[in-house]
Order: structure tokens, then sequence, then C-alpha cells
């Protein structure tokens, strides 16, 4: 088995090498004239690498399953380079669809993101929980990642017309908030470049503190800034924490989980300020003049129809195979869990999407900024839900 979990490793990470490959030759596409087609050579080379990086990262995915003798979607780690998986897959038929080499440039970006957060957490495999020994498993998780991978070309093709239409030669709320979406991105980096380091540095540290009814121990890999609720430093030569968590922080990782997310945001911001620093522009703006050639009607189109496709495939996984699975897995088929809940929300913004842009006729700019805020729900529920807020879903 060791020697299937190394192979799978070497095909994963050999998938991340030719993404990132990949996404220098779509930048490459930008000024060359053509760049809407795919008759440059650049391009012709960007998408043979996207598909030979899938073709690598689906090896990664068939060899874990034979390791581990169960898909491997059953722990954040794996869901989360499964969810990359989808993404470059749904990006790579959308691509063929409308040939737009500049999404690519923005969706792989986003891929890699995924898929270097997925790293950061332990890649063992684990004999799976009782509640997870179901084949819903497999049908629930997939259909939710594919629906979330479509949804997520929308906020690609959003993101794209955003920066390309918002004025940015004065400062305003629309500048403001295309800002505050590119630090979000940003932070998801400052968070796994901010766990690499001390993972390298094999940093560790050991909390102790009551937890129903008895004294509970919860070792941190990254500096405490944020310490368990009146939890005592065990590790000697290590920072103690800045301030406790509130009591209703609830579950014996909550601490450890908020403590990740704030470093995460103080990590992001300081990458984001240097690059304002070397920039002296807001990001956007130095980022508008390369995207000129960008047909805004085509990416509100491909923004849209990722919706009208997305939307259907998660509504299956997030909601009635979910609502399926938790009739089997606890005997009820919802239960107001945290997962359950922001799956809820994230349903109900995307059908408010749609009704707005068919019956109200939200286009262009509006409805660039509904599908940037839906993903920004999606991610929600992946990062913050996963590491904060403690429920039924924890053993993600």
């Amino acid at each position: 088995m060791g020697d299937m979990v190394s192979l799978s490793g070497n095909f994963l990470y050999l998938a991340f090498v030719l993404y990132l490959v990949a996404t220098f030759f779509f930048g490459g596409t930008i000024k060359d004239k053509r760049s809407q087609g795919t008759k440059s050579l650049a391009s012709r080379i960007a998408i043979s690498l996207t598909i030979l990086g899938f073709l690598s990262q689906v090896g990664y995915f068939i060899t874990r399953w034979i390791a581990s003798a169960h898909a491997p979607v059953s722990n954040l780690f794996e869901f989360m380079t499964f969810f990359g998986m989808m993404l470059v897959l749904a990006f790579i038929i959308i691509y063929f669809i409308y040939r737009l080499n500049m999404l690519g440039l923005f969706t792989l970006p986003v891929a890699l993101l995924v898929i270097a957060y997925a790293s950061v957490f332990p890649t063992e495999i684990s004999p799976l929980v009782p509640s997870l020994k179901s084949h819903w498993l497999y049908i629930h998780v997939t259909t939710v990642s594919l629906g979330e991978a479509i949804l997520a070309i929308s906020f690609a093709a959003g993101l794209i017309y955003l920066i390309k239409q918002v004025d940015q030669s004065k400062k305003s709320k629309r500048t403001t908030w295309l800002e505050i979406v590119i630090y979000g991105l940003i932070s998801t980096l400052g968070f796994v470049l901010i766990s690499s380091i001390f993972s390298s540095l094999d940093y560790k540290a050991t909390f102790e503190f009551p937890f129903d009814e008895q004294i509970t121990e919860v070792e941190y890999n990254l500096p405490a800034i944020a310490g368990p609720h009146e939890g005592e430093l065990l590790t000697e030569d290590r920072m103690s924490s800045v301030f406790e968590v509130p009591s209703w922080m609830k579950g014996v990782n909550a601490a450890k989980k908020f403590n990740t997310l704030l470093w995460s945001l103080v990590t992001g911001l300081a990458m984001y300020l240097i690059l304002r620093l070397l920039l002296r522009k807001r990001i956007a703006a130095a980022i508008q003049p390369l995207l000129q050639k960008a047909n805004s009607e085509l990416l509100d189109e491909i923004s849209y129809r990722a919706v009208a496709i997305g939307f259907p495939v998660f509504t299956l996984g997030g909601l009635i195979f979910a609502a399926i699975w938790a009739q089997e897995a606890w005997d009820r088929y919802w239960g107001w869990d945290p997962k359950e809940v922001w799956a809820l929300i994230t349903w109900f913004f995307y059908a408010v999407f749609l009704h707005l842009r068919l019956s109200k006729g939200w286009h262009g700019e509006k409805s660039a900024w509904l599908a940037v805020i839906g993903f920004a729900i999606i991610m929600f529920n992946l990062i913050a839900v996963n590491l904060v807020i403690a429920g039924l879903h924890s053993y993600a």
C-alpha cells in the first residue's frame, strides 16, 4: 500500500506542476492578437498541459482509491484535491465550448490554490468512520464537488468581467469590494504559505484545557494567536496565546482552527500590502490593462451558463443526495448542522441569482458581482465552516 500511496502523491505533484506551467502559457496569450481563439502555439500548449495535468490527477485519484480501498473523498485533503480536479474538468469542458484562453489564466490559479490548500492538511489514509461507510459518500461528495466546481467557473468569468469593467481611475465602493475579493484569494495563498513554513520547521505546541468535564490536550502547528478557552500551554519555548477563544466555540479543535484562520488573514494582509507597495496602485488597477481585449458579453454569458449548469448539479449533490445520506447515517433528512445550513444558504443564493438574471434582467456587472459573492459563500463553507465551526461534518 505504501508504494501506491507514494505513486498517488507523485501523480498529484505532477498535476500541480503541469497546471502551473499551463497557467504561464495561458498568460502568454494575453498579448496575442488571436488570444480569443486557440490558433496560437501558446494556447495549444496551455490547454494540452492542462489536459495532461487533469489526467495525472485522475491517476492520483485512482491509485489513492486502490491504496485506501474506498473513494478518496473522506477527509479535507481528499475532498479539496477532488474539488480541484473537478474545477479543472469544468474549465476544460467550457474552454472547448467558448475557446477563451483568458479564462484559463484565472481558473487554473484557483485550482492551484485549492490543491495547495488541501496539501497542508493530514494526507494519511485512515479507516472510514461508520457514517462514511456508504455508497452515498461517493454519490453525494462527487456531485456536490462537480456542482461547486462549475459554479467556480462562473466566479472566474465574473471576476475577469469586473476587473475589466469597474472604473479604476477613482476610488469607489466597487473598487474597494473588488480589492477585498482579491485580498481573499491572497489570504488563501497566505494560508498555504504560512502553514508550509511552520510545517517545514516542525512547529508543535501543546495546550491542555477543560472539555466535556475532562482535561483535553490539543496540538498547535502554528504559533497560538488564539488559544483554547481556559487553556494552559504545556510546551516549553513556544509562544503563549495572545487571547483565548470564547466559550461558545465548541469542539476540541475549535480554537486551533480559529487560530489557523487568523494566521491566514494576517499573512494574506501582509502579502496584499507588499503587492500594493510594489505596484503602487490597486491590484485590480494593475491587472486591468491586460484585460482590454476580453469580450465582456462572452464573459457574461460564460458566467451565467456556468451557474445554469452548476446549480442543478449542486442541488442534486448538496441537498437531495445529502438528505438521503443523512437519513441513512443519522436517521433524519435534515438536522441544522452548520454544513447543512450553509449548503442551504448557497442553494438559496444561486436560486436568487437565476431569478434576478431571468426575471429582472440582471446582466453584466450586477450578474458578475452575484457570481463573485456566490463563490465567496462556497469558500466560506469550505474554509471557515470547516476550520471554525464544529458539527457532524467535523470529520472532514
